[in-house]
């Protein structure tokens, strides 16, 4: 397995965000985590990439352990995370972005690979590399968010709500580049609320409830399951 989580706890505060959360990524899935708002699917993210420490459990990437490590150094082991709000920074250009996330590269030749790549991914990076990223539009600044992603060569790529804010052209643009990265190699763990486009992209699926994981299994079944049309798919029938 690329990444296992097993039975992670973590808490804001007094509050416990996740109780007991195991689950597993294999090398070229995509795996989404589905849920409700408050459910703990960016906490998920946040734990994975460091960005908070869990209280307990374990996190073991490409046979390391990386639970409690700081975020810097889990980039560096090869984990890329692309959080909800995109994040981008406002004054900046499209390049210098794409220059922010590769830090932790030190060859000039592999970071021009990589700027290429993505360029050739979302063309339209390449028309605006001059261009300030608040200034994009939220479908742009949402590539340019991936495509910095995408620049640290990052064997997981960690997706938070990649479709928010989207009009629904743009979200089956993006969920087609999702599709394309996977394709080239890279594995894919998607926080989305959007849950159908995230089952019909993925190759297995989790569902988190009130920070614990109530269902899993392949995206398919899931999408099946008549709990899960119920409460995530608008199936009211089911």
């Amino acid at each position: 397995m690329l990444l296992t989580v097993y039975k992670i706890n973590v808490y804001y505060g007094a509050i416990q965000a996740l109780r007991e959360v195991s689950f597993t990524v294999a090398k070229g899935e995509i795996v989404s985590l589905i849920g409700a708002n408050g459910a703990g699917k960016s906490t998920t993210l946040r734990a994975l990439s460091g960005v908070v420490r869990p209280s307990s459990g374990s996190i073991v990437h490409d046979g390391k352990s990386i639970a409690g490590l700081p975020s810097h150094r889990i980039a560096r082991l090869g984990i890329a995370h692309v959080p909800e709000g995109r994040g981008v920074f406002a004054d900046m250009s499209v390049r210098e972005n794409l220059e922010m996330g590769a830090y932790t590269r030190s060859s000039r030749k592999e970071i021009e690979e990589s700027f290429e790549r993505v360029f050739a991914l979302f063309p339209r990076l390449a028309e605006r590399a001059a261009q300030l990223a608040g200034t994009l539009s939220g479908g742009e600044q949402q590539m340019l968010a991936i495509g910095r992603g995408l620049v640290q060569r990052p064997d997981l790529l960690l997706l938070d709500e990649p479709s928010m804010g989207l009009s629904p052209v743009l979200v089956s643009e993006i969920f087609r580049m999702i599709g394309e990265i996977n394709r080239a190699g890279t594995t894919i763990l998607l926080v989305e609320q959007n849950a159908s486009m995230a089952l019909a992209i993925a190759d297995r699926a989790y569902v988190l409830e009130a920070g614990e994981i109530v269902l899993e299994g392949k995206a398919s079944d899931l999408q099946g399951d008549p709990k899960v049309r119920a409460a995530y798919l608008g199936d009211v029938a089911g």
